[in-house]
């Protein structure tokens, strides 16, 4: 996956779409750092995009959490649950010991990551919660 946006990633909610197009953009980070393959030491450039990545992916679940608080939607514990678990992934890589000697590994988990969660996240949970807005 090269990360770019598709059409059929729209939710239709301005600015849930625009912080959902900001992970797809840390993802190409991650993404043309993996492509590189080049040998080179990509430490910093693998803590900055980990460190972009929560900082951002916590503000964009806050966002989304008390978007969908001031609609009373009925899943919202699931949202937290599922938000919650992608930051304990997050913390979870992002605190590895061995990071430095396994850049290529964390790089493609990185990826692995942020595709799961666009495909899983993003286009079933996210797009629930887009149904009931507009019911609303």
């Amino acid at each position: 996956m090269a990360f770019k946006w598709k059409e059929e990633f729209n939710l239709n909610i301005d600015e849930i779409d625009k912080q959902h197009k900001k992970l797809m953009e840390i993802g190409k980070k991650a993404y043309d750092i993996a492509i590189l393959d080049d040998g080179y030491d990509r430490y910093d450039e693998i803590m900055t995009i980990l460190d972009e990545l929560l900082e951002y992916t916590k503000y964009h679940f806050e966002y989304e959490e008390n978007m969908l608080k001031k609609y009373n939607y009925d899943h919202i514990h699931d949202q937290e649950e599922e938000h919650g678990f992608y930051v304990y992934k997050i913390n979870e890589v992002s605190s590895r010991e061995d990071i430095d000697d396994n850049q290529r590994k964390v790089i493609l988990e990185i990826i692995d990551f942020l595709s799961e969660w666009i495909s899983n996240h993003i286009m079933i949970a996210d797009r629930k919660y887009a149904v009931f807005l507009k019911t609303v």
